[in-house]
């Protein structure tokens, strides 16, 4: 019973890295997992004020790897066989990225960067570029969005799979509030599958 236990438990480690979706394929639990431009806490955000000081412009921008993979029915461990379990297929690993933009608009009443208020709709361009080791452009994603409220946040998938182990990329991304100004950023990503498919090996997927 105690073998069987601490059995289930493996199990259940190995199933937290790999919830089963619909039509067999899986992603990585932590859908939190991000990278973040700028770091330093949920709110960080990057700021600008127009020249005429009369309105300021904040972005935030998150790039989420998104890890794909499918799963493979296994038996359970020696001595609880009929304990089937669906594993993940490490030889099925791929990346799947999607960009995740943030924004504040903030206009002044009157005063420069004084008695600002976040009110109206607003007019903003999204982009983003993905670039591998030799600078060339993999991906590429680019939003407007009209009639906007002036705090928001916004997902765009990124559409486009990215091989394993296949060296280092740089994310570039912009926001542009039509009219005010763009912010720009960068940050880096390691397309290492290394960590998904050690936690594949039976050993880690509860095989005895």
């Amino acid at each position: 019973m105690n073998r069987t236990r601490t059995a289930f438990l493996v199990l259940a480690a190995a199933a937290a890295l790999a919830p089963a979706l619909s039509g067999g394929a899986a992603t990585a639990a932590g859908s939190a997992d991000y990278l973040q431009d700028p770091s330093g806490g949920e709110g960080k955000m990057k700021s600008m004020w127009t020249k005429d000081d009369m309105h300021k412009v904040e972005a935030q921008f998150r790039f989420h790897p998104g890890i794909q993979y499918k799963t493979i029915t296994r038996p359970g461990p020696k001595g609880a066989e009929e304990y089937e379990r669906k594993v993940g297929d490490p030889t099925t690993l791929a990346w799947e990225p999607g960009y995740e933009f943030a924004w504040s608009v903030s206009d002044s009443q009157g005063v420069k960067k004084l008695l600002t208020t976040k009110d109206g709709k607003q007019v903003f361009v999204l982009r983003a570029v993905l670039r591998n080791a030799r600078r060339a452009e993999v991906a590429q994603v680019r939003q407007e969005l009209k009639d906007r409220p002036a705090t928001g946040r916004t997902k765009v998938p990124g559409g486009k799979r990215i091989t394993c182990d296949t060296g280092k990329y740089t994310v570039e991304w912009s926001v542009t509030r039509t009219g005010y100004g763009t912010l720009t950023g960068s940050l880096s990503w390691d397309s290492s599958c290394e960590q998904y498919r050690t936690a594949f090996t039976p050993k880690n997927q509860g095989a005895s």
